[in-house]
């Protein structure tokens, strides 16, 4: 059943299933509904023959801000078939390809969603953050094993534990993207890369991909823990100071904790 919201826009065209976030007034900040429309997209590219693969963008000049606190607070994940868990693990299973387009604020799941496609292309003002930690929580969407295995521990916990903010280009270096375009064209540019994807044998790409994460056969036993992790911690004490103090528009205190 398709659940249609229209901060996410689901346009089929030819082979492409095009999926945009539509949320400019929010920065694109993810929702309950969204994650649902999310992960609807996802599982029609899975069950419908004619298509060969997902694109996922956003609007011109943002991605996502992460999730819409408020919103994530009111509908925490309690399960996995919560929309956001449903949407991660159909990142994960995909067998067609995924290509996501990214500029201004990719924040959060905005980020680590970029490890479970097969082609990601920035604008030049593309931001990227994974804040988890510092809002109390931990890791998501298998980050705690790709990123090490991607960038080593030190790298990996500059930006895991530290949370530190980076750009287009570090995202190229670190293989988070696989190029970066100016702002005005960047979109094009990634769906050309998707219509020469797509033009490709169909098997034969789903075959490679396949073979390229069958090297990663722990992964959803990771996402599976870092899931159960991530849902204890929004309740702890750390979580609801910094989600207090996002609310309250101050810098949280984590002083009292040990």
């Amino acid at each position: 059943m398709s659940h249609d919201t229209p901060h996410v826009i689901v346009e089929q065209r030819g082979h492409i299933l095009h999926v945009a976030l539509n949320r400019p007034d929010k920065k694109n900040a993810l929702t309950h509904a969204m994650y649902t429309a999310l992960a609807d997209a996802l599982a029609r590219v899975e069950s419908e023959p004619g298509l060969r693969l997902t694109f996922i963008t956003g609007t011109a000049d943002c991605f996502t801000s992460g999730n819409d606190m408020m919103d994530f607070m009111q509908n925490p994940p309690t399960g996995t078939d919560s929309p956001v868990s449903r949407f991660l693990e159909g990142l994960r299973s995909a067998s067609k390809p995924i290509v996501a387009a990214v500029n201004g604020p990719a924040v959060g799941v905005g980020t680590t969603l970029l490890l479970h496609c097969d082609l990601a292309y920035a604008g030049r003002g593309a931001r990227f953050q994974m804040p988890f930690v510092s809002l109390g929580l931990c890791p998501e969407a298998g980050s705690s094993l790709l990123l090490p295995l991607m960038l080593g521990h030190r790298k990996a916990a500059q930006l895991l534990m530290l949370a530190e903010t980076f750009g287009a280009d570090e995202a190229c270096e670190y293989g988070f993207v696989n190029a970066v375009f100016d702002d005005a064209d960047y979109q094009q540019k990634a769906w050309e890369k998707a219509e020469l994807l797509a033009a490709m044998p169909p098997a034969s790409v789903r075959l490679a991909k396949a073979q390229m994460k069958a090297t990663f056969p722990q992964l959803k036993d990771v996402m599976a823990s870092e899931g159960a992790a991530f849902m204890a911690r929004l309740k702890s004490p750390e979580a609801m100071e910094a989600m207090g103090a996002f609310m309250q528009k101050r810098k949280p205190d984590f002083s009292r904790f040990s």
